[in-house]
This record gives C-alpha cells, structure tokens and sequence, in this order.
C-alpha cells in the first residue's frame, strides 16, 4: 500500500528532533552480515550513509569480510580454521585477508556511496597508523597467528577527512605495535568499538543478522530494548560464539565514552535509519549503568 502525503509528512515530523539532536555528531558503523552481500541491502545501506551525511551527520564505516574472504580461501584452497571464533591467519591468509578487505569490499562499499557525490575514501587500520594492534593468543597457548587485538588508535587521520566533508571507509587490519612492518587481522567489531572510543562518537551502531539481544534465543518474543553495561556483561557468558563480540564491543564502546551501543538487524532494509530518526529505534541498546532506570528518557532526542 502506498505511503500517503500526511504519512510521509508525520514521519519528516517525527525525524525532525532526532535529527537536530544528532547533527554534528560522530556516528561509527559496523557493517557487516547479510547487510554486506546482498546487493539490495548494499545499497539501501549507502542510501543511509549518504542520507545521514547529507543531514549532518559525520558516519564512519568500519567494515569487516568474513563471508567474502572464505569464498576467496576456498577458491585458493587455503584452510583457515577457526579458534573460539577467530580465523587462524598465516602469512598466506593474511594476504587474502589484506587483498579481499582493501581491495574488494571497500572498494564496492566506497562506489555505492560515491555514485551521485565523492565523499567516501576507503583507508585500512594500516594507514597513518590508524590502529595498533597486538597478537592475541586463544585459551591453553593456541596459536591463532596473525591476528590482533587493538591495543591503540591515533584518530587523527579519521578526524581530519570528516573536518573536510569526507566520509571514512575503514578496513579492520592493523599494524603489530612491536613491529610495524607485521599486519594483524583484527574483530571488525572491536576495531569499530575501539575507533568509536577514540572519535568519542555520540553512537556505534552494530549491523548483525539477528533482530537483536534475546532473554531467550527460542522466544522471539523475549527481545530486549535496552541493556546496562553490567546486565550485558553478566549475560556474555550465556551468549552464542558470534554475538560475544559484538556485545563485548557495545560495552567497552560505552564504557569508553560513547554515549550509546545499538545492534541492529541489518537483514531490514534501511534499519539504520530506523534506529537513529525514529521514536521506537530498532535493536537492543546498551546504555550506561547509571541510566538504568531511564530508559525512555534515554531514548528521547537530546
């Protein structure tokens, strides 16, 4: 059913506030899932980016690839498997890892955003050392190679191309801090939390395949709004392996300074417009503990 002219009006009404309240705001976005390879939600996602952009938002994309780079292992028959969810990454992995993310991912993201209007530039958390990582060991001394743990951030380079109207495309690879000539393979998701942390972002917004946070997984029914950071971290050893790191960056995004985490269900089509200039949101959010009994208010423009 078409969308009348009143109904097109109450929801420009409805935006409005949300919109005042996040102009001029830093706004750091994680995507990834289905989000990222289905061409219809690809675009729907640059429509939103270049909408919040053109509104006054400054949006920043982190991007990860997961899907895109066990498609290009397989065709070079490389196995990589996979240690309490993080891919073991030899030299010849992180090669692919570097080629798929820089120069297929961010390049298709940067083109949809860039079809109308050259804003977007794609860099990875190798340039101008954007990030600094650290080699990260599983559980028992389990080798997982070359893959790292954000240990710092000089936003400065980010920070510059949105003082100039840009909109940054970022790659979750990293430099060791020990030896910058090593690059690591780092969690999109903890690469965006530890970015959103640095920028001092009004919000980080996860893009997951799931609708959002469950008291119980097989009640669809049980989704939560709203969650501290506390009721999140009591929760974290009851979660699945996938969306562990996910809330894990919603908490030390929030604790870090931002003023809120959301996972959004990036399988809907403009879901990030939905949370961010509607009155009901979409997700779950994680808020501060000291906001814990204003969760409305919370949510309320400001």
């Amino acid at each position: 059913m078409a969308i009348t002219p009143l109904e097109k009006t109450e929801v420009l009404l409805e935006a409005m506030p949300w919109l005042q309240s996040y102009r001029g705001s830093t706004v750091v976005i994680k995507y990834g899932g289905n989000a990222m390879i289905n061409d219809a939600l690809r675009r729907a996602f640059a429509k939103d980016i270049m909408f919040l952009h053109q509104v006054g938002l400054r949006p920043v994309v982190v991007h990860g690839g997961g899907p895109q780079i066990t498609e290009m292992l397989d065709r070079l028959g490389l196995e990589a498997p996979f240690i309490d969810g993080y891919r073991v990454t030899t030299p010849a992995v992180m090669d692919v890892v570097r080629m798929v993310l820089t120069g297929k991912v961010q390049r298709e993201l940067v083109g949809l955003l860039n079809v109308h209007e050259s804003l977007a530039v794609g860099i990875s958390g190798e340039d101008a050392a954007l990030f600094q990582a650290r080699k990260r060991r599983a559980p028992e001394g389990k080798d997982l190679g070359l893959v790292g743990d954000i240990v710092k951030v000089h936003p400065e380079p980010v920070l510059d191309m949105l003082d100039h109207g840009r909109i940054p495309v970022i790659s979750s690879v990293a430099p060791d801090d020990h030896d910058p000539n090593t690059v690591l393979n780092v969690n999109a998701d903890a690469a965006a939390s530890a970015l959103a942390v640095a920028l001092k972002a009004r919000k980080l917004v996860v893009l997951t395949d799931v609708e959002g946070l469950y008291r119980d997984i097989n009640d669809k029914d049980s989704l939560i709004r709203y969650l501290t950071t506390s009721e999140v971290e009591a929760m974290l050893p009851t979660l699945s392996s996938g969306m562990i790191p996910k809330m894990r960056a919603c908490v030390d995004a929030v604790r870090g300074g931002a003023q809120r985490a959301t996972i959004i269900d990036g399988r809907i089509p403009h879901s990030m417009l939905l949370e961010i200039v509607t009155n009901e949101g979409t997700g779950t959010e994680v808020i501060p503990d000291d906001t814990a009994e204003k969760a409305i208010e919370f949510r309320a423009p400001h």
